[in-house]
């Protein structure tokens, strides 16, 4: 561990330890002095326009320098524009392009707030935090509901919240959200309107802000497991589906047939998947023999999967398919793209997906 993580549990950068509940909470008396936080910008709502085709990012981090500096406080932002993209163009070569960014800079900035649009932000947020494994410093992601020109917009709240936390001194990669950080990979939007937009799905909240400042939950933090090293590599051959009632096999053996090397699945309940009539199972059981990693999660958002329980998940784990556990479906998609660029390796991926990398999923007993 380096020495800005042993210093956490003392003093964090003006935040105070409560010891007795391992909080840390913000201290008015104190300040971020000397702090040093790079905003990277890649558009979404927080910086969109209208247009004559509807809300497009359009705004540089020139036209919000003056919005971004008011709710920095004391803290020193250098910030640039990485791209202007909705975050629906997002795509895996621009996690892996962030990543580099990130990793390239990191020994320059205390930390690293990056303004991203919100409806894949929670796939961006999990990739990171696989390529930015064991990082020493906060990057933490943000966006908002509505753009950072609306008089009522969240824009500036949520990048106030995701400036502070960049400051903290907290290691990781995080989101912040109306007034709530979470673990990176363990955020999720859970609504399309509301500014209350993402939760921490199946995990405590690292931090909330209230009356009493920012609280930050240390004992949530994942601790480091090693020295940082860049791990941008991904497959692109890694395909998502949802059970429904009626799906047929012979959507299995096309996906098999395109050359993907990876298939997560959202499985009912705690992992079901029918055997009987259409035998999903069994098609499933013949593209796992030919070299496909099989995941399978669920479509319940809390509590994951326990595919030990019912016969349809153990028939299931039987052929080899592996389990998503408490994952986020962002999180084990991502994970498996992650671990597919590595190594193509039936056994080798089996042993890396059961392992908690950056604090995803629970420890498997």
């Amino acid at each position: 561990m380096d020495e800005k993580s042993r210093a956490i549990p003392f003093l964090v950068l003006g935040l105070r330890v409560n010891a007795s509940s391992r909080r840390i909470t913000n201290s008015s008396e104190e300040k971020y002095l000397n702090k040093k936080i790079l905003i990277i910008n890649t558009g979404g709502t927080l910086s969109a326009v209208m247009k004559g085709n509807g809300l497009i990012p359009g705004l540089s981090v020139n036209d919000m320098q003056a919005e971004l500096k008011m709710v920095s406080g004391d803290i020193d932002l250098e910030i640039e524009d990485f791209c202007s993209l909705d975050s629906a163009n997002i795509f895996p070569e621009d996690w892996s392009a962030m990543a580099k960014k990130i990793s390239g800079c990191k020994a320059s900035y205390d930390g690293i707030v990056v303004i991203h649009g919100t409806d894949t932000l929670a796939y961006t947020s999990s990739m990171l935090s696989f390529m930015l494994r064991n990082i020493g410093i906060p990057v933490v992601l943000t966006g908002s509901q509505l753009s950072i020109t609306n008089p009522v917009a969240d824009a500036m709240e949520n990048c106030r919240c995701a400036i502070h936390m960049a400051a903290s001194g907290i290691p990781g990669v995080f989101v912040a959200f109306n007034r709530k950080v979470m673990l990176g990979c363990r955020a999720s939007k859970v609504r399309s309107m509301s500014f209350d937009a993402f939760e921490s799905i199946n995990y405590p909240y690292i931090a909330k802000i209230s009356s009493l400042g920012m609280q930050i939950e240390k004992s949530a933090v994942p601790e480091r497991t090693g020295i940082f090293k860049l791990s941008d590599t991904y497959s692109k051959e890694v395909c998502m589906i949802k059970m429904f009632p009626g799906i047929h096999r012979s959507l299995i053996e096309a996906i098999a047939d395109k050359g993907y090397k990876g298939l997560y699945i959202e499985a009912y309940g705690i992992g079901g998947m029918p055997f009987l009539k259409h035998d999903f199972i069994g098609t499933l059981e013949k593209v796992i023999r030919g070299g496909m990693a099989v995941v399978v999660g669920t479509q319940c958002r809390y509590e994951g999967t326990k595919m030990d329980v019912y016969e349809t998940g153990r028939r299931a784990l039987a052929i080899g398919a592996m389990e998503a556990h408490d994952m986020t479906g962002e999180a084990a998609l991502t994970k498996l793209m992650w671990i597919l660029g590595m190594t193509e390796d039936l056994n080798e991926v089996r042993d890396y997906y059961e392992i908690n990398m950056a604090g995803e999923m629970a420890p498997v007993k």
